[in-house]
């Protein structure tokens, strides 16, 4: 997952760049020639952008950056990546330095997510 501060964001008006409210059903978009989709998290306690980001890729097959955007910490990441995000744009103030230790500290899960599907179990040695 690559990580970029707030500062580094930029809002790109395009037909190919969507960005999406937490409250807006991707089942019912249009996508295509969409190659990227920012989805917000208004408040770091609504996970609303999460259940949009797995149904984008899991279930609509969407396989463009899927950015997170807004109240986004370092603690949220691990989440966001096991749910299709691949770029998470950090609120200002926090330290983008420290999240790699947040993907040093979860190196592997026993259940699949949304990218990688397979559990643990079933995977070869």
């Amino acid at each position: 997952m690559k990580i970029i501060t707030a500062t580094e964001h930029q809002t790109i008006e395009s037909p190919a760049v969507l960005t999406l409210a937490n409250d807006v059903d991707p089942r019912t978009l249009d996508l295509n020639g969409v190659t990227r989709i920012d989805l917000v998290f208004p408040k770091f306690t609504d996970g609303r952008a999460y259940s949009q980001a797995f149904l984008l890729r899991r279930r609509l097959g969407f396989a463009g950056e899927l950015r997170a955007t807004g109240d986004v910490l370092i603690d949220q990441l691990v989440h966001m990546q096991r749910t299709g995000f691949d770029v998470a744009v950090l609120k200002d103030g926090v330290d983008a330095s420290a999240a790699q230790r947040q993907f040093d500290r979860f190196a592997g899960f026993y259940q699949g997510s949304a990218v990688e599907t397979q559990p643990q179990f079933a995977k070869a040695a």
